[in-house]
């Protein structure tokens, strides 16, 4: 299994690696691609939100207004969205005038590019990710029997594993180890957090996660308290399925809007409403989906920028579309202890604590880069000539079950690596134990 890893999981963690390195920038690469749509000049008063959507709508009578996102800077423009003949497309708006600077299809976007490389969808669809979400379950396996393995144990050993040696007398063959594993053990821990917190968007481990965060209690809100049957109304719809909403609102109930002879509010009124519960600038307002529907507003730390405010300024409302009031408010406060610490890893993982964030995170995925390729060179040059070269068997057994046991437990957290396990015996069965050549090439 340690070769399939090694073989398979070693260039697609590369691959995430690079492409995650990418769209870590992406305020700074999107804030320049679309420079022209995002700023205008700074005039002396914003007309109306009505108005300025009124004013897209002259150009674009057959679509249907999906979301809004007020201008949160004096130079920024505003975002009208809508599901134009079944493409989705944002509206750069100049919030002085009203004057339409530009629009963008969000699928062409460079960025939802190099998201969807990064999360296996664009080359693989559901199995590509799969792959990913695989790859990474096995790369926390590997760091932590990796750990396990070289950690010192005297402190002669000290140095290879915490100290690199740096004299060449030593060999190239040393310095591949000693990048391997010293690199490996300082870097360990932030590549768990790294890992996890990425898992957290996975289509099986994550979905469960998600799922027993939520019924402990510990992720957000579920409702139970008398008081909180109000604040958050039990419904089927979750909030992510209305909104791109942070991961902690994700499964906040959509409530219902009350249509008993009711006229509708004004979007005026909802943005009152969000000032009023003093949500940071750079929120987006989503438009009821139907006559029961509600507004949703969100605040996204990620999607600010330059002035990104910090992960516990996100916040995430419904309003009833008939009479204005707030039905959930959903804030960093309400966060369960799980929840925080979620989206506290998740914010990492995105590097959104600023410049100096997105630099580690920049030096890391460098690191697990690093990782990745001297495996692979150490591999190289230990391998007999025309064979695989598995790895044989180490001569202390005990460390060998320690291993065992770790990968037997994480095949039961990460379901998808005990799958893999038992494709992989499968495989060895049928195949590779029965067909002499194969298993004399594997060596």
């Amino acid at each position: 299994m340690a070769l399939l890893c090694r073989h398979f999981f070693a260039p697609l963690i590369i691959f995430l690696s690079i492409t995650g390195a990418i769209y870590l920038f992406k305020p700074q690469i999107e804030d320049n691609m679309y420079h022209n749509l995002y700023y205008v000049q700074q005039g002396e008063q914003k007309i109306s939100t009505a108005d300025q959507i009124k004013e897209v709508k002259k150009y674009y009578p057959n679509a249907a207004i999906t979301s809004f996102t007020p201008s949160f800077e004096a130079n920024r423009s505003s975002v009208v969205s809508m599901n134009d003949y079944g493409e989705s497309v944002s509206v750069y708006v100049n919030p002085y005038n009203g004057n339409i600077i530009g629009n963008l299809n969000e699928n062409d976007r460079f960025m939802a590019f190099v998201k969807n490389l990064h999360n296996g969808e664009l080359w693989g669809g559901t199995i590509g990710n799969r792959l990913v979400e695989l790859a990474a379950c096995w790369a926390v396996i590997l760091i932590i029997t990796g750990v396990y393995l070289w950690w010192p144990r005297n402190k002669k050993s000290i140095f290879g594993t915490l100290i690199p040696r740096l004299r060449m007398s030593k060999g190239k063959r040393v310095f591949w180890r000693d990048l391997h594993s010293v690199t490996a053990i300082w870097l360990s821990l932030f590549i768990i957090i790294q890992l996890f917190s990425g898992l957290m968007w996975s289509g099986v481990w994550g979905d469960a996660a998600n799922k027993i965060v939520s019924k402990t209690g510990s992720g957000s809100p579920v409702g139970l308290q008398p008081w909180e049957s109000y604040a958050f109304p039990k419904s089927t719809i979750p909030t992510k399925e209305v909104a791109d909403v942070p991961w902690a609102a994700e499964n906040l109930p959509v409530p219902k809007s009350n249509a008993k002879g009711v006229t509708l509010i004004s979007v005026e009124k909802v943005v009152e409403t969000v000032k009023e519960k003093k949500v940071h600038p750079g929120y987006k307002i989503v438009f009821p989906m139907d006559d029961t529907g509600v507004y949703t507003v969100f605040l996204d730390p990620a999607n600010v920028y330059p002035n990104r405010p910090m992960p516990w300024a996100q916040q995430t409302l419904h309003i009833d579309q008939y009479s204005g009031k707030v039905l959930a408010d959903l804030g960093w406060k309400d966060y369960g202890s799980l929840g925080k610490l979620i989206s506290l890893g998740i914010a990492f993982h995105q590097g959104e604590f600023g410049l100096i964030s997105q630099l580690f995170i920049l030096a890391l995925v460098i690191g697990i880069v690093m990782i990745a390729v001297s495996g692979f060179v150490m591999w190289w040059k230990r391998r007999p000539k025309g064979k695989l070269g598995a790895p044989s068997l180490p001569e202390n057994f005990k460390m060998l079950k320690v291993v065992a046991i770790i990968i037997l437990v994480f095949s039961i957290f990460f379901p998808l690596v005990g799958l893999s396990l038992i494709m992989v015996w499968i495989l060895d069965w049928l195949v590779i134990k029965r067909v002499t050549k194969v298993k004399q090439w594997i060596g």
